[in-house]
């Protein structure tokens, strides 16, 4: 095995790959795509909101959001309108079939979570947690550009 198998960045690439992969499988027995559930999320907890916004909160570009939005449009979960205050701007809002979905998301994520951290006790789950929550924030001005 090369050296760079041993390293911190190899090991979390391994596991993020691996984490998307059980997220998916969970996820797309409730007809929705990895990522899709994150953008859901923020409409369950703040209603409808603006494209753009959507685009910023996830930190992906605009055509990634597009097609997000679109495929959630067509299986019925968002809907997309004008706004009333600026017609520019493009609301997107969850749709009735969406909110009877946001209980089995949520159910989801804690199935993950718990596929995740098995076999580690309370002590080193909140360490994960803090180690994690440190190298995030080592690598977001990097990610930024900054």
């Amino acid at each position: 095995m090369s050296a760079t198998h041993d390293t911190v960045s190899h090991a979390l690439a391994r596991v993020a790959r691996l984490h998307r992969i059980a997220a998916g499988q969970l996820l797309r027995r409730l007809g929705l795509h990895p990522g899709q559930e994150l953008l859901m999320m923020h409409l369950w907890d703040h209603g409808p909101q603006p494209q753009a916004q959507l685009i910023d909160l996830l930190g992906l570009d605009a055509s990634t959001v597009t097609r997000m939005v679109q495929r959630l449009e067509q299986a019925g979960f968002v809907r997309r309108q004008r706004s009333d205050t600026d017609r520019r701007a493009v609301l997107v809002e969850p749709t009735a079939a969406a909110q009877a979905l946001q209980e089995q998301v949520v159910q989801a994520w804690q199935q993950l979570e718990e596929l995740t951290l098995h076999g580690l006790d309370d002590s080193e789950r909140a360490a994960v947690s803090r180690l994690l929550g440190r190298i995030e924030g080592n690598l977001g001005p990097a990610a930024s550009g900054s």
